[in-house]
């Protein structure tokens, strides 16, 4: 018995399979062997890593630890007269400043929880 037209399209459909995805293999394997390739290149340019003796160390007082106080806002001077006005060396470098007083603010009684908890308020 001969193989019919069909048979042999068939056939041939699946070598062409075949054949497309062994090309596709060999593609993506030289894309990734070309990656590995370029990526050592750039790495050989880049600068050297640091040695462990350049690494950097705990300062002689020990790890720093986190500080914890009590800030009030600190109001921007006013200029000295109507037509004067200030310089950048003349203003503070923070929007705040250290409280005076440490002491944590408590709960008054009769004062109202957050802003529109419902209650009254302080009277």
């Amino acid at each position: 018995m001969s193989p019919t037209t069909s048979e042999l399209l068939a056939a041939s459909s699946d070598l062409l399979h075949v054949t497309a995805a062994f090309v596709a293999g060999l593609f993506v394997a030289g894309a990734l062997i070309w990656a590995f390739w370029f990526g050592m290149r750039v790495r050989d340019r880049e600068s050297p890593r640091p040695r462990p003796d350049e690494q950097p160390t705990l300062p002689p007082s020990g790890p720093v630890h986190e500080v914890r106080e009590m800030r009030e806002p600190d109001e921007v001077p006013r200029a000295a007269g109507e037509r004067e006005r200030l310089m950048p060396h003349e203003l503070h470098h923070a929007s705040t400043k250290r409280r005076k007083d440490q002491q944590r603010g408590r709960w008054d009684p009769g004062s109202s929880g957050s802003f529109g908890s419902g209650g009254l308020g302080r009277h």
